[in-house]
C-alpha cells in the first residue's frame, strides 16, 4: 500500500480494500510523509465542518464536495503495532475520514446526497 501511494504524485491515501485487501489498514501521505494506520477508529469529531472538493483513486476523473468535521481525534495502531492517537484537522482531517470511509464500504459518490 505505501509502495501504491508513493508510485502516484496524485495520490495522497489509500484504505486496504482500494488494493483487494479485507483489513482495516490505510496510508495517508502527506509533505512526503507516510503515515500508517491500522484500526483506526474516529474517537472525537468537532461541530464545525467543512466542505473540500474530494477526489478518488478507486473513481478517477471524478471530484465530489464533501461536507465533514473540520477536526478529527483518531486512535490506531501504527506500523510498529504500538497503540496512537492523532488529533487531526483542515485538509489532513478529511484525508483521513475519506480513507476511513472506505474501510466502512463507503465512497465519495455515497455522500452526493448529504
Amino acid at each position: 500500500m505505501i509502495d501504491t501511494v508513493q508510485a502516484d504524485d496524485n495520490a495522497i491515501g489509500i484504505a486496504a480494500p482500494q488494493v483487494g485487501q479485507s483489513l482495516r489498514i490505510i496510508v495517508v501521505k502527506l509533505d512526503n510523509q507516510i503515515l500508517v494506520l491500522i484500526n483506526p477508529v474516529i474517537k472525537k469529531t468537532s461541530f464545525r465542518q467543512t466542505t473540500i472538493e474530494e477526489g478518488c483513486l478507486s473513481l478517477p476523473g471524478v471530484s465530489v464536495p464533501v461536507k465533514r468535521p473540520n477536526k478529527v481525534t483518531i486512535e490506531a495502531l501504527n506500523i510498529e503495532g504500538q497503540l496512537i492517537k492523532i488529533k487531526a484537522k483542515d485538509f489532513l482531517a478529511h484525508v483521513i475520514q475519506h480513507e476511513i470511509d472506505h474501510l466502512d464500504g463507503i465512497l465519495i459518490i455515497d455522500k452526493i446526497n448529504e
